[in-house]
């Protein structure tokens, strides 16, 4: 996989990422299945091992808890922002290019 496939991965899941309702604080996520990753034209050999590890069930929620360490005067953009800056932490930290 290489860099730009890799970032393909992370704009394709960050842009999952959304106010549950306008106006809302809170997120809604829900990590797409292999073949909608397949679909949206991802590499099939980092979307195998995007679905294998380990960290993924941890990212989904962190993403899903991210309000809760928001100040309360941050905006619903705002905390959609950060929520989609962790999967985009989750990735780079974790998935190394091969």
């Amino acid at each position: 996989m290489t860099p730009e496939e890799l970032r393909d991965v992370m704009t394709y899941l960050e842009s999952r990422v959304r106010l549950a309702e306008e106006g809302s604080r809170t997120v809604a996520f829900e990590m797409p299945g292999g073949a909608e990753l397949l679909e949206a034209g991802l590499n099939p050999e980092g979307v195998r091992r995007l679905l294998a590890a380990s960290w993924l069930p941890e990212m989904v929620a962190e993403v899903l808890e991210t309000p809760e360490f928001c100040e309360p005067g941050d905006s619903p953009e705002q905390v959609l922002r950060y929520a989609r800056d962790v999967v985009g932490e989750y990735i780079r930290k974790r998935f190394p290019l091969e």
